[in-house]
């Protein structure tokens, strides 16, 4: 009966492709053994209720395995149907190309690009190991002993191949997993020697599990990737260790196809004629997409068999949880189910900074200081810079091995991993952040789309926000990293100027439920400004410094260019009678949802209007009539003191201050 559920789930994977002239059948001949030994014997879910927030994970990175995934998540009764398996690859779908979070029941993650789901995977993981220490039941068992009873113990699973261990990002993520000793992660290793280009002789030839070994993991080896016996004892044995788990599984890509073992059948549909003596081999109805109601029957009992006493012991316990240690007061689990209590922080201390000024990243710190005190689940780190970013919760303890249960994580330099890791998180529902240097954010670009994708309130904070940091070098100087950001779709961008606009900002964040955000605070010391508005960054865009009498033009900025603009629109008014009007634009995205009377109270059609940002001019266009209105930087910058690189980058503020003198004179 395996054999056949296992056919099954092949010639379905192969179907699916051939239907949609395109796909991967190689992974769905050489990893269906795989797949199928997890989901019936081990993996612990609830087809009832398939968001069950402690049911196992199951993470595709090798995403281009989304036919042999669906197959499976069919055969198993998850709510697709055999239409839903023709549709694949079509527009609009419940079988889109590469397996998407949000659109497929029983996909807990978007995969796709190699090495995302594995670190993904390894946030997922430590999301579950925080939860498992944060509650548990504490019980008098034999002789007055109190034992402890996890209300959260989940596996994470993940199946990856080659590709996914030649990205870089796995062996940060493998790393950090390692040194957090994560034993709820099993990696599958489809281990087939074979790339897309050709064997993997030419581009990978270390020991892998060596690697692995390294890292601190428990590894294991199954030589034979069709033995559903092997790879069941190899997941059995790695559920009993304590340290994160690889298991190397040999397989045959394409195993059956006349292009068995060869690249050839990694992504090319196979022809007619190899399906015809494929399911002639296999005993199959040469029919498309025949199910074998016997082996649905089956593989379906399987799974209720060892997941339903699982479920049912943990709505037991979770009961007693709520009842003996909350109350009946569920309000502290609101935010694992996504039903996160609204905050309003606008009402936040007239002023947390000390003197006239502060650096607005140590005002963040103190910001997201009160938020930790408000949100539990509010948790975060740096790529090893907390001590230049300060995004750190100062008030909460430190995750380590040793102990989960803190809000602060050590991620180390590890920005790549860092992001997919935050992503695992917010799918397990914390509302997260992870810092670096604005410049630094080209690492996280891959994440930062994940996360967009995926729709996870993901917060990425990044500090050394322009030129003006001047002697660390054109190295670490953003300058085209802003328009990236702002060109990424479903990504807020948020630039405040002061601790007002930076209060709102966080405000405007923590209500979002499916949109990431970008916090870009600044390492200069900046003033509050008498006229910055905290609920108004919500709108993106608001008067800072209104005209006096006859509008004489606009000069919209962001961050601590709007002390620039300022200071520049008072000078020119006593020097020159031009009467300007200054627009602070924390947030460019939020702005132009506003509607267009809101747009036109703010920047009337018709009013010369300039733009000052240390940053590339990339995406402000369209605020201006043409070039010589943007006060921007379009290269790089240089090593010198920050009055040095300001001059050598034409951004002091004399020389701004002549240019809008020229351009509106």
């Amino acid at each position: 009966m395996d054999q056949e559920i296992i056919n099954n789930i092949k010639v379905l994977g192969i179907d699916m492709i051939h239907e949609a002239g395109s796909g991967h059948p190689g992974i769905v001949l050489g990893a269906a053994p795989i797949i199928y030994t997890l989901y019936a014997k081990h993996l612990n879910i609830n087809l009832n209720d398939p968001n069950w927030i402690n049911r196992d994970r199951f993470v595709m990175s090798a995403g281009h395995g989304s036919a042999l995934l669906y197959a499976t998540l069919y055969m198993a009764g998850f709510p697709l149907t055999l239409d839903d398996l023709k549709q694949f690859r079509k527009l609009g779908s419940k079988t889109p190309g590469h397996p998407e979070f949000g659109v497929t029941t029983g996909v807990d993650v978007t995969t796709g690009p190699l090495g995302q789901g594995f670190a993904t995977a390894v946030g997922l993981a430590l999301g579950d190991k925080i939860l498992e220490q944060k509650y548990f039941l504490n019980r008098k068992g034999n002789f007055g002993r109190t034992t402890k009873e996890l209300v959260f113990d989940h596996q994470v699973y993940c199946l990856c191949g080659d590709g996914d261990l030649m990205e870089g990002i796995a062996s940060e993520a493998a790393s950090f997993a390692g040194t957090y000793r994560l034993d709820n992660l099993i990696v599958l290793y489809d281990s087939n020697h074979i790339s897309l280009d050709g064997d993997t002789n030419f581009s990978f030839h270390e020991n892998v599990l060596d690697r692995f070994k390294a890292y601190g993991w428990h590894t294991d080896l199954v030589t034979n990737g069709n033995s559903v016996k092997d790879i069941d004892k190899a997941i059995e044995k790695a559920k009993g260790e304590n340290r994160p788990s690889i298991i190397e599984i040999r397989t045959t890509i394409g195993e059956g196809s006349l292009l068995a073992g060869t690249n050839t059948v990694h992504g090319k549909p196979l022809s007619p004629e190899d399906i015809l003596q494929l399911k002639q081999k296999l005993g199959w109805s040469t029919k498309p997409f025949v199910v074998s109601e016997r082996a649905v029957n089956n593989f379906r009992r399987q799974i209720q068999e060892h997941s339903k006493a699982k479920y049912e012991e943990w709505a037991k316990e979770y009961r007693e949880y709520v009842n003996d240690h909350l109350g009946g007061n569920t309000s502290e689990l609101d935010y694992l189910f996504k039903r996160n209590q609204p905050i309003d922080i606008l009402k936040m201390a007239s002023s947390v900074i000390q003197g006239d000024k502060e650096e607005l990243r140590v005002t963040n710190q103190k910001v997201m200081d009160e938020i930790s005190l408000l949100l539990s689940y509010f948790i975060g780190g740096s790529a090893d810079l907390r001590s230049s970013t300060k995004a750190y919760l100062s008030k909460r303890q430190d995750i380590t091995r040793e102990n989960y249960t803190g809000s602060n994580i050590w991620f180390g330099v590890r920005e790549h991993a860092m992001g997919a890791i935050l992503n695992g998180l917010a799918l397990c529902n914390f509302k997260v952040f992870g810092s670096t240097f604005l410049a630094f954010s080209d690492y996280m670009k891959p994440a930062i789309r994940m996360s967009s994708l995926m729709k996870l309130p993901v917060t990425y904070i990044f500090t050394h926000d322009s030129i003006s940091i001047g002697s660390d070098g054109p190295t670490h100087q953003p300058i085209e990293q802003l328009a990236m950001l702002r060109s990424t779709p479903n990504l807020n961008v948020y630039r405040p100027c002061d601790e007002n606009e930076l209060i709102g900002s966080w405000n405007d964040i923590l209500s979002l439920k499916e949109t990431p955000s970008v916090l870009v605070v600044t390492k200069n010391a900046v003033p509050v400004l008498p006229t910055s508005k905290r609920a108004e960054v919500a709108t993106g865009a608001y008067i800072v410094y209104p005209e006096k009498k006859e509008l004489h033009g606009i000069i919209i900025a962001t961050g601590t260019e709007v002390h620039t603009a300022i200071n520049v629109a008072i000078q020119l008014y006593q020097e020159e009678h031009l009467d300007l009007r200054v627009v602070s634009m924390p947030c460019m995205e939020r702005f132009l949802e506003q509607s267009e009377e809101y747009q036109q109270s703010i920047l009337p059609t018709g009013i010369r209007t300039i733009v000052i940002e240390a940053g590339s001019s990339f995406g402000w266009h369209r605020f201006v009539y043409n070039d010589k209105y943007l006060i921007t930087v379009d290269h790089f910058g240089a090593s010198g003191s920050k009055d040095e690189v300001l001059k050598y980058c034409n951004f002091d503020f004399q020389t701004i201050k002549e240019r809008v003198k020229k351009i509106l004179k």
